[in-house]
């Protein structure tokens, strides 16, 4: 059995159908039933379990709200996965944990890798850096799964909100000026359900950390008029223009990292995982919210 952590989230709600459709026994956790921040929560939630490994999805992810509720976030991001990393190091068992670009400055030139230098800009991204710290300096068997612009069929994102924008407003405004690699819940989802077919098959595993995210690149105001092109093959929507602004024409509390794309050369080469492009996997999601079924499950490259 594996436990999924956060199974309310976007990320955790795939990973828990996917997990069934891959045959997976899997414990769904979430608040308020566990709360990671509170290590006596975790271990009555699973201890009493035969569990073989844990995905942890669980996270404080309000970026901006962040700035002003510090300790609520490293609660959740640090000392959270601190907690988890310990049970999972008492229990003798692997865990997988997710965390995020905003670990990164944004000021590279080209995509950043796994041994790139950390330099987060906020509480929310210096919060995960911590917990990333606190799960290496816990627990040898883990890996940490990087990953940045996550969108899905469950909860809120920007495809979601692109999507009720496009028929209230005629014209939108969207940043141009940040780039990154969208990436669907689902395809995550199955990657880490690849890593953990292997982490559970008794194959050596290379320990560490990896970055997961759609193929190719875009801006936020690209991917805004990629939604748009395939809604319009469902419904008319009210919006005729999306007009490209720089990120000081769009204030918030944090600064966010122009450039969150990441190399995905390292899943690809130890776990055979190559993501697919980021526009086939959004066809495929909007394609969900307007009622088609989901056809893709992504697989290791070479299989069948």
């Amino acid at each position: 059995m594996i436990a999924i952590i956060g199974s309310n989230g976007q990320l955790g709600w795939e990973l828990v159908r996917r997990a069934e459709r891959r045959g997976y026994e899997a414990l769904s956790l979430d608040l308020p039933k566990l709360d990671i921040t509170q290590p006596a929560s975790i271990k009555d939630n699973l201890s009493s379990k035969n569990l073989s490994s844990v995905i942890n999805a669980a996270a404080y992810t309000a970026v901006d709200r962040a700035e002003s509720e510090p300790d609520q976030a490293y609660a959740g991001n640090r000392m959270g996965a601190a907690h988890m990393a310990d049970y999972c190091a008492q229990a003798a068992i692997p865990l997988v944990h997710v965390s995020t670009d905003y670990v990164f400055d944004g000021s590279k030139a080209g995509p950043y890798c796994e041994d790139d230098p950390v330099a987060p800009l906020g509480v929310y991204g210096q919060s995960k850096e911590a917990g990333e710290a606190e799960v290496r300096r816990r627990l040898q068997q883990h890996v940490i799964i990087r990953t940045a612009w996550l969108y899905g069929v469950h909860g809120h994102n920007f495809v979601k909100t692109m999507l009720r924008l496009g028929k209230e407003q005629n014209t939108i405004k969207v940043v141009d000026d940040q780039t990154g690699c969208p990436t669907y819940a689902a395809d995550l989802a199955d990657a880490i359900l690849v890593m953990t077919d292997d982490i559970l098959s008794g194959k050596k595993i290379s320990w560490g950390t990896y970055h997961y995210c759609g193929g190719g690149s875009t801006t936020w105001h690209g991917f805004a008029q990629a939604i748009f092109k395939i809604a319009k093959k469902y419904e008319a929507l009210s919006v005729q223009e999306v007009i490209p602004i720089t990120t000081d024409e769009y204030p918030t509390p944090v600064k966010r990292p122009s450039n969150s794309v990441l190399d995905c050369s390292k899943i690809e080469s130890n776990f055979g995982v190559r993501p697919r492009p980021w526009v086939e996997s959004l066809t495929e999601m909007i394609d969900a919210v307007y009622g088609e079924p989901i056809k893709t499950v992504v697989e290791r490259v070479g299989s069948s």
